[in-house]
């Protein structure tokens, strides 16, 4: 009886200390990790760091010399070296190290065998980065971090660049203007594209740049940012008279660039190889961002007339992305759908969108849209997303590279909040001043709605 009494006494805690920490692992994963998850990852590192290599074929056979040393101090069997590992750092999301890779290996070895390498240790997932010749960085991820989205804290933000969503290797996916000019982001409804275009415009909001959107939605997806857009069109029409002044405006920057470099004046602009940033500052023109939310409502015609004005519209357009870079012009187009399908032009367009970010979509010929011509790879994990994770996307760009990454939840207030707060940032563009959108003032008394809200899923 005393046995008995004994065993449920220390099997009783046991079990409480098993359950606390199964309950922490699936509902707090980063404390799990931080607690548990990283001694243990480190001792199995540690303790078949080199028996793990040898089976993922990761050794090489030791130089002439060291195999010399080897048998005439121990006398030992000389076996494979495997790449020599450096100091393990920790984070709160997983593990770093640096492996110095042998003579006659590539980082392409390495990444063959992170699957292999990610379950010999027991973490979520392996990722390899090429940082120099001969030397490639292990990180290793503990938990799934994109089903609880948390920004690191230093996310890498500057001019011009807007830390936005978290990619799956838990650094932070940066849209970086200067590296990317253009891009290209679809996504169906309650995708989480919406969500993306807050992080971007928000995080604009506080740079010295101009701000144009066009939102055929009658602007509903934009209009809460009217306090910081230099200019807003909320329909088709609006959209035709509105892109042949920037078109008008990247020429006027244009011409300024010949005037200070001495460039004769009937140069054509395809032929100007500089941009505005080696223009003194006190010269440089500011930034324009002109954000194409609902693209797929431009390219629709329902008579003659539209269809002229769609074909000048979708031409000014592409004349924006091919040109508007070294003019400081930037093009962001947002829409649920894209494809050959919407008309003359729409390839083309997608020709100059260098980066492209594809949420859950309907179809699978606009993820092969957005995706198939630079990563056709990635069109399987974009078809792939599911409904219940808005906001995950399989981000990539021209360099065939491509990863999944996933934008935190920020409500429509706070992003609308801080476009108020940055109202003062709004530059002199005399050429905008027409479509400059009015500022909504704040309601006071709002009548109670008779429906009820949809719930918001982070």
């Amino acid at each position: 009886m005393s046995d008995w009494t004994t065993l449920l006494e220390v099997g009783g805690p046991l079990a409480a200390l098993g359950g606390g920490a199964a309950y922490t692992r699936a509902r707090h994963p980063g404390v799990y990790w931080s607690t548990v998850g990283l001694p243990i990852a480190t001792a199995r590192l540690l303790g078949s760091y080199g028996s793990v290599m040898e089976a993922c074929g990761l050794t090489v056979q030791p130089s002439r010399l060291r195999a010399l040393a080897v048998k005439t101090t121990t006398r030992r069997e000389v076996r494979p070296v495997p790449p020599r590992r450096g100091i393990i750092r920790p984070t709160s999301t997983g593990l770093r190290l640096r492996l110095r890779l042998a003579p006659g290996q590539e980082p392409a070895d390495v990444a063959a065998s992170a699957e292999r390498l990610r379950h010999a240790w027991g973490v979520h997932a392996v990722y390899v980065k090429d940082v120099k010749p001969g030397v490639v960085e292990l990180r290793l991820v503990g938990f799934d971090v994109l089903r609880d989205v948390r920004m690191p804290r230093k996310a890498g933000g500057g001019p011009l660049k807007v830390p936005v969503a978290l990619r799956e290797d838990a650094t932070a996916f940066v849209r970086d203007y200067h590296a990317v000019p253009h891009q290209l982001t679809l996504g169906a409804t309650l995708s989480g594209k919406s969500m993306y275009l807050r992080h971007l415009v928000t995080g604009l909001a506080r740079q010295p740049v101009a701000l144009v959107g066009i939102d055929c939605k009658r602007g509903v997806e934009l209009a809460p940012f009217a306090p910081r857009l230099s200019a807003l069109a909320t329909d088709p029409r609006q959209a035709a008279e509105l892109l042949p002044v920037l078109v008008r405006e990247m020429e006027d920057r244009y011409d300024l660039i010949k005037a200070r470099q001495g460039i004769a004046p009937g140069t054509p602009d395809e032929e100007i190889t500089s941009d505005i940033w080696g223009l003194p500052e006190h010269q440089r023109p500011v930034p324009v961002i002109l954000f194409v939310d609902e693209v797929a409502e431009l390219f629709l015609v329902a008579t003659k007339k539209d269809e002229e004005r769609r074909d000048e519209m979708v031409t000014q357009l592409i004349r924006l992305a091919q040109l508007g870079r070294a003019a400081g012009i930037y093009v962001e187009v947002c829409g649920q759908r894209f494809g050959a399908e919407l008309g003359k032009g729409a390839t083309m367009l997608r020709a100059q969108l260098t980066g492209r970010v594809c949420h859950r979509v309907n179809d699978e010929a606009s993820a092969k849209m957005a995706l198939g011509d630079i990563a056709p790879e990635a069109v399987d994990a974009a078809c792939s997303i599911a409904p219940e994770l808005p906001g995950l996307a399989v981000a990539g760009d021209t360099s065939g590279g491509w990863s999944r990454i996933r934008t935190p939840f920020l409500s429509l207030a706070r992003a609308a909040e801080v476009c108020r707060e940055s109202a003062h940032m709004v530059p002199d563009l005399p050429a905008l001043e027409p479509f400059r959108p009015a500022a909504p003032a704040r309601p006071t008394d709002v009548p109670a709605s008779p429906l009820s809200p949809v719930p918001v899923t982070e």
